[in-house]
């Protein structure tokens, strides 16, 4: 998935996972006109926003809405945007799934668990529409991201901002050959006093137990922090967005375990330039890692799932598709019963 790094320029302490991908960054001040209610159930989901905007109530309980749309539905807008990712290839290494997942991932990773107020974070609300949390140096980038699904989303009115962005990320993660991702609708628009806090996403630049430390924030355990930052076998770096620069792997529109095979396999050392502490391949000089990439082999207890997982993809994909769901509903509180979508590839569709 991608993760993820920030940085509108160069700085001391740049943004971690945020790095998938930035492309020309234009930073997006989305208005409040972006706060018209296009969510699921367009009158209840007003009412949530306005609960919202006085404290406590319906807007904290974050619960998903009876979806009014059948799965055919949410398939056809899956199958919009996939064929917008074969026919859109302009963007870095010619395609813009990377940072459509980079964009489900920043949208749901604002969550805390510990925060029970109307600014927890989460997916829920869609709150990245608004000039806060657009604006964060993390998210540096990602109006490309929300600029591509535009057109999906007026042919949608029905749909909510983080269902789709959210259904965006699956729909990448499985056209780049990755792993089927179960997915629920039912999020809300939520109104911009909702935003959570700016500088939840993580550091690149840090070690180990903040990795560890910010994860568990979100309710993640060791192997699901190794598994979610997996997503980095997926896009690059540029210093224009975090200051870092450079993919991680060979293939980075395909989504594969090499992320965790080169960190085994390969030797690092610290790039000489001009920017923040980055590691490249010895053999090369084109690969590049975080200092918080480098984290999950200096660590025994992640180390041992880097391994793992190197050895054995379908291992990774099987943990990963499972904890991405649940990065995807941090914070929704789905009703008992509420219905499960697997999504068909173009590919299985023809």
């Amino acid at each position: 998935m991608s993760v993820f790094l920030p940085s509108l320029k160069f700085r001391a302490n740049p943004r971690l996972v945020g790095s998938l991908v930035g492309g020309a960054i234009t930073l997006a001040f989305i208005n409040d006109q972006s706060n018209r209610q296009s969510g699921n159930n367009g009158g209840n989901n007003s009412r949530l926003s306005k609960a919202g905007l006085f404290g406590f109530g319906a807007a904290n309980a974050r619960i998903a809405g009876k979806p009014e749309k059948s799965q055919e539905d949410y398939q056809k807008v899956y199958n919009q945007i996939a064929g917008l990712l074969q026919e859109k290839d302009e963007y870095d290494d010619g395609s813009y799934g990377p940072v459509l997942v980079r964009l489900a991932w920043h949208a749901s990773g604002t969550y805390d668990k510990s925060d029970k107020s109307e600014t927890k974070g989460g997916s829920y609300g869609g709150t990245m529409r608004f000039a806060k949390e657009a604006g964060d140096e993390a998210n540096n980038g990602l109006i490309n991201a929300r600029e591509f699904l535009k057109d999906v989303q007026a042919k949608n009115p029905w749909i909510s901002h983080g269902d789709l962005w959210t259904l965006g990320g699956v729909v990448a993660i499985q056209e780049m050959n990755g792993p089927k991702i179960k997915w629920r609708p039912g999020r809300q628009d939520l109104a911009a006093a909702t935003t959570p806090p700016a500088g939840r996403l993580p550091d690149a630049s840090r070690d180990a137990p903040y990795v560890r430390g910010l994860f568990n924030r979100m309710g993640f355990e060791d192997e699901e922090i190794v598994a979610l930052i997996g997503a980095h076998c997926l896009g690059r770096c540029h210093t224009q967005n975090s200051g870092y620069e450079g993919p991680w792997t060979f293939s980075p529109t395909q989504f594969t375990n090499e992320f965790f095979r080169l960190l085994v396999e390969e030797k690092w050392h610290i790039r000489k330039w001009d920017g923040p502490t980055q590691y490249e391949d010895d053999a090369t000089n084109s690969l590049m890692m975080l200092p918080a990439d480098m984290a999950l082999i200096e660590d025994a207890r992640f180390k041992k799932y880097v391994v793992r997982f190197a050895k054995d993809q379908d291992d990774f994909f099987k943990v990963f598709s499972s904890t991405f769901q649940r990065l995807l509903e941090l914070g929704v509180d789905f009703p008992a019963g509420s219905p499960e979508y697997t999504f068909k590839t173009l590919d299985e569709q023809e």
